[in-house]
């Protein structure tokens, strides 16, 4: 999560976006693609169509001992009762590894806990490894102290415009030298294999997130967009498949995501090149400049447009599905924000196979429920019908924002489709045609409730989900 760039950096990169080019050679096609395009979706182990809706689940202020205090089962409860079905659960290196080659059996168990109570309400996690503005040397979490190298350059906080920090010389050749210098890379790849080598059995866990916002070092006289298409083609891409061979050492089958720099926000196309393995998801993150800097969302700028463009392009060439990990303003109580959540939804769905809404907390600013656990205005757009595995093909989803209707259409295969409601006063009803029926026509208005679809293989099916 970012709340700023500096002005003259984002027209840099806006600048620079047109010379910013993906790199090639791509696998062939998934059997899946997203309704309405072409980029692959995500799948279970038999052939399911898969669809995940969550939030971010964090705890930044508490290290050592207390760390991880701040996430408690509530927050897995509340998530399964408004229907959502997917954690991103931040962890941090500098807990797991205070000092160099000591990992921390306390934490592990913590977050151990924290994917207990995931497991308990069907919730499947993503275990991000995040850092923001490289770790606890800048003052921040993520990257060990240990293992933060800065040749003595200077750093100025600047807590007014954190992200900013990270335009700071000292932290920019930290990343240099963790990309760049044989024994972090190594101590990295280590601290993957404890990682996936506790949880990789575990049954919350659906993937490992391999860093969180990455950024590097610009060169004298480069534009941000080049900067950062450099850092992803030349730093970031070997990075990530050195990391995915190091939790294959320890788990052959959860999901391995990964990220651009926060740069595509602007609508700049990455200029990763392909992470080598079969079970490669593009993680990007979904934040505007100005909406993070207070403005109101303006439609007529074209942002979301912009984005998805640039955010598309990469898992076209290569043949990934996508699933954003972090989204959603500071401020969601702007006239414009209704608007804004409605067209990012639907822009979601049209490419996307899932999204995690920046943050799962308690209160104001960035949290999704207030302080009774209630989805605060506009955020509580997010809690709607959904399809979270589809047994088929063909998929075509469509809502009616006036009725609050659901519409999936599929040509079935082999299997059993689901489709997740929030709770909601009144509840829901289910109407299935054409080749497919379901046990469940009324869905209870007291909780989060799914409804199993059984249809004929080859033939076409059509549910239709409305508030009763």
């Amino acid at each position: 999560m970012y709340r700023r760039l500096f002005a003259a950096l984002v027209c840099a990169a806006l600048l620079g976006a047109a010379g910013t080019v993906a790199r090639a050679g791509a696998p062939a096609a998934p059997a899946h693609t997203a309704p309405g395009g072409d980029v692959p979706r995500l799948t279970d182990d038999r052939g399911r169509v898969l669809t995940l809706r969550g939030w971010n689940v964090e705890d930044k202020v508490h290290r050592g001992d207390q760390a991880l205090s701040a996430v408690t089962e509530r927050h897995f409860r509340d998530l399964r009762d408004h229907g959502f079905n997917f954690a991103r659960l931040l962890v941090f290196w500098d807990d797991l590894e205070p000092e160099q080659g000591r990992y921390s059996e306390g934490y592990l168990r913590r977050v151990e806990r924290v994917l207990d109570w995931a497991h308990r309400y069907r919730i499947k996690v993503l275990i991000d490894a995040h850092q923001d503005v490289f770790g606890p040397a800048f003052g921040h979490r993520g990257i060990p102290a240990w293992a933060t190298r800065t040749d003595g350059l200077p750093f100025t906080p600047r807590p007014d415009d954190w992200f900013s920090e990270y335009f700071e010389p000292a932290v920019q050749r930290a990343f240099t030298h963790l990309y760049e210098d044989a024994d972090l890379r190594r101590a990295q790849a280590a601290m993957w294999r404890v990682l996936a080598g506790r949880f990789a059995h575990h049954p919350a866990v659906f993937g490992y997130d391999l860093i969180n916002e990455p950024m590097g070092e610009l060169r004298e006289g480069e534009d941000l967009a080049t900067a950062a298409g450099r850092i992803e083609a030349e730093q970031l891409t070997p990075m990530y498949n050195r990391l995915a061979d190091a939790v294959r050492t320890a788990d052959r089958d959860a999901w391995i995501f990964f990220e651009p720099t926060p740069i595509v926000g602007e609508g700049v196309p990455t200029g990763l090149g392909r992470v080598d393995d079969p079970k490669a998801v593009y993680a990007p993150h979904f934040y505007n400049t100005a909406m993070e800097a207070g403005a109101d969302y303006d439609p007529a700028a074209r942002w979301i447009e912009s984005y998805e463009a640039a955010v598309t392009a990469y898992p076209r060439r290569h043949r990934v599905p996508v699933v954003v990990g972090e989204w959603g303003p500071l401020n969601n109580t702007l006239p414009n924000m209704g608007r804004f959540y409605r067209d990012a939804l639907a822009s979601l769905e049209r490419y996307g196979s899932g999204w995690a809404g920046y943050v799962w907390c308690y209160g104001g600013g960035y949290c999704a429920l207030d302080g009774q656990g209630v989805l605060r205005p506009n955020k509580d757009l997010t809690a709607a019908p959904y399809a979270p595995a589809v047994a088929g093909t063909g998929l075509s989803e469509t809502r009616d924002p006036a009725t609050g209707a659901y519409r999936l259409g599929y040509r079935a295969a082999p299997g059993v489709t689901e489709i997740r409601v929030p709770s909601r006063p009144g509840g829901w009803r289910v109407e299935v045609s054409g080749a497919g029926r379901t046990a469940t026509p009324v869905l209870p208005a007291d909780r989060s409730a799914t409804a199993r679809v059984h249809a004929r293989p080859g033939g076409r099916v059509t549910v239709v989900v409305t508030p009763r």
